[in-house]
């Protein structure tokens, strides 16, 4: 029987650093992994851990030279001479070697790398673990690796997670980004729940994993949360649950019933606060729906003006913003004191801007507020509401009591205008009738409608002025120019509409008219002729906006006004993704078949996307669908704008009143009763241009 050889393992000794140098049969020419600055701070901190693989350097005739080349070691060579060169290391240091004599050189080198085997991450995380339970923070943990604190904490949450879970991960039944998830809550329990759940779905994903690890907590970024506040709900013994894979706003806060309570509390003191104030009533709620001030008259209240020194603070802070901007208007980019300087110039001058709003002692006793948390998790205070059943007793003038006068002077003139002249017993002057009332307001008003047909500027204003009652004053009714402009409520319908952008900029837009405008409605007349044209037809705009109804209804439907939208939608280019709309499980998804879900990933991301949701259950396919959603600005049919036609437009011509051969053919047009062109028929303006626009219509009385 043949003896088996044994095998001698090559020769170690430490060798000089000066009699070391690099081989050029090194198979390592890609720098990867750690750099050369790193790895001598390594090797200062913990000496060198691994022994170089060398050769000796032989002359011409095969003698050694007493130098010895490395071709294997290389990047912890390179560190050794850095060291050398900082002086930390002496050049004559001994360093371990190992000395190899037979095979090739490039041969070491590249043993060396392929044979080493890669750390597992599981294997780092322990390991981080093992030495933050042994005293070790996780700053130094950090610096010792040269990664930061962040990715310490990474690998410490991947190792807290369940060992059932870090067992199916080891055997690569698990993907790292879907043990990522798992860390999202740290009950070991409900994490081996979610996972023995998903064997038995079809999805695996990781989103699916956090959805599941998060039901029932509520969102950082909810108003809720932000309105009590994240350190106060930890400190009353709240939990929050965080991802530090992935941006979580904030995260989930674990107990929401604790979150409510703490709301609800909240929200009574600053409630009683607003009550403190004297108002007649305050209603308080997290949130009101959309229009749940629709009906109420609104006292606007009168913002205090600013003292002489806060008015002279804010004139010397416009002076200095302007000078600077002036300073360097043809600067590229401002200097950093600059930008800071104009930055709180700015928020000085919008904090003076502010001013607190003044109301009546009447105003307290006959009006009331609404409390309630704003989307951004600010209180809200909405003060000034009149409820129609407290609206006081000083409407609009009532009709004349005919009652109340004497019934024989009342008859006695309604028998003399049957006759063909009025007869006067006496000298006494009586009141006029109702029925020569009548008669005659009936002239002015035909002669009146005649006069405003001929002035366009006057007839705009009449019609802003019968708008603006409407929608800004209790007594709508207050002008003879009948315009029904019906403004359509969304109370309790739409969830989550207030906080849509677009409502949110009629609201202020609102408020800033109801600021502007009088403060009695008789005066309005006045103010509105005093406004420029620009006013005028901001507030027309603002007017005719909330009079735009393009809402389906089911048991009232119009199509031919639903036609009309979308010309109008056209016509104002549209586009419901850039005004703020985003398809979600509320907004969308989840009212919808899968599939309809289904088909809306496949329009908006592709077939292979919709084809990953096949099988999942209506809950998962929707959050799903929502997180691949996100961001692509798709929109239902019903919210797309369609171009309109590009069509010529029609050539019309204008009739001037400068033409009187011209005028009298219209004026005798509609005494026939023929098609009458009804144009700009008043003078124009000579700052203002004649508008290009008429329309063509019937006149026939």
């Amino acid at each position: 029987m043949t003896k088996q050889q044994k095998i001698t393992l090559s020769a170690s000794r430490d060798i000089p650093f000066n009699k070391l140098l690099l081989s050029q049969s090194n198979v390592r020419h890609i720098k990867a992994g750690v750099s050369i600055e790193e790895l001598a701070e390594d090797i200062a901190r913990r000496t060198l851990l691994a022994s170089l693989t060398v050769r000796p350097v032989l002359d011409e005739n095969g003698t050694e030279t007493g130098m010895f080349e490395i071709p294997a070691g290389g990047r912890r060579f390179r560190a050794l001479e850095l060291l050398v060169k900082q002086k930390r290391l002496n050049r004559t240091a001994p360093v371990p070697c190992i000395i190899r004599t037979n095979g090739l050189a490039e041969e070491d080198s590249l043993a060396e790398n392929i044979q080493r085997a890669p750390l597992h991450p599981l294997d780092q995380f322990r390991a981080f673990q093992a030495m933050r339970e042994k005293g070790t923070s996780e700053e130094e943990i950090a610096a010792a690796f040269f990664v930061s604190a962040s990715i310490v904490k990474q690998r410490l949450k991947l190792a807290a997670v369940a060992a059932t879970l870090l067992d199916a991960y080891a055997e690569e039944e698990m993907t790292l980004d879907q043990l990522m998830a798992f860390t999202v809550n740290p009950d070991h329990e409900r994490q081996e729940q979610v996972w023995e759940a998903l064997q038995r779905h079809y999805s695996k994903q990781p989103y699916e994993i956090r959805r599941m690890l998060t039901e029932g907590a509520v969102r950082a970024s909810d108003r809720r949360a932000q309105y009590v506040g994240l350190g106060a709900y930890v400190d009353a013994g709240g939990a929050i649950l965080r991802d530090l894979f992935q941006t979580d706003d904030g995260g989930w806060l674990q107990d929401a019933g604790l979150l409510d309570l703490m709301v609800t509390e909240k929200l009574r003191e600053d409630a009683e606060g607003v009550q403190a104030e004297g108002w007649h009533w305050v209603e308080v709620d997290t949130d009101f729906p959309y229009g749940h001030t629709f009906g109420m008259h609104r006292i606007p209240g009168e913002a205090e003006p600013m003292s002489d020194e806060q008015a002279a603070t804010y004139q010397a802070l416009r002076a200095e913003y302007d000078a600077l901007e002036a300073e360097h208007a043809d600067a590229e980019e401002l200097p950093d004191d600059v930008d800071v300087r104009l930055g709180e110039i700015e928020t000085t001058m919008e904090a003076l801007q502010e001013r607190p709003i003044r109301f009546e002692d009447e105003d307290f006793a006959l009006a009331g507020a609404f409390v309630s948390i704003d989307s951004s998790g600010r209180l809200r205070v909405e003060r000034g509401y009149v409820r129609p059943e407290d609206e006081a007793d000083n409407g609009p003038e009532e009709p004349v009591d005919t009652a109340a006068a004497d019934p024989a002077e009342t008859n006695e003139g309604d028998e003399a205008e049957v006759g063909s002249v009025e007869e006067e017993d006496d000298d006494e002057l009586k009141p006029l009738s109702d029925r020569l009332l009548t008669e005659l307001t009936a002239h002015r008003t035909l002669a009146l409608r005649d006069a405003l047909a001929q002035d366009p500027q006057i007839a705009l204003l009449a019609a802003l002025h019968a708008m603006t009652l409407r929608l800004f004053y209790r007594h709508g009714g207050d002008s003879c120019v009948e315009v029904e402009l019906r403004h359509t409520s969304f109370v309790g319908q739409v969830p989550g509409l207030g906080d849509m952008p677009y409502a949110q900029a009629i609201e202020q837009r609102h408020e800033t008219w109801v600021r502007t405008l009088p403060k009695a409605s008789e005066d309005l007349w006045d103010i509105l002729t005093e406004f420029d044209r620009c006013s005028r037809e901001a507030l027309f705009a603002h007017c005719i906006s909330l009079g735009v109804n393009a809402t389906h209804d089911p048991y009232y439907r119009r199509p031919n006004a639903m036609a009309h939208a979308d010309v109008l939608a056209g016509t104002v280019d549209l586009d419901m993704a850039k005004a703020g709309w985003g398809v979600s499980a509320d907004t969308y998804l989840g009212r919808v078949t899968k599939a309809r879900i289904l088909k809306t990933v496949r329009d908006a991301k592709g077939d292979d996307a919709a084809a990953r949701l096949v099988g999942l259950k209506k809950p998962e396919m929707v959050a799903a669908a929502e997180e691949l959603l996100a961001g692509s600005r798709w929109l239902p049919e019903v919210l797309r704008t369609n171009p309109l036609p590009q069509v010529e437009d029609p050539q019309i011509e204008l009739i001037d009143d400068a033409d009187s051969t011209t005028l009298e053919a219209v004026e005798q047009s509609a005494a026939d009763g023929g098609e009458q062109v009804v144009g700009d028929l008043g003078p124009a303006r000579e700052d203002e241009p004649v508008s290009g626009e008429a329309n063509t219509q019937t006149a026939a009385e």
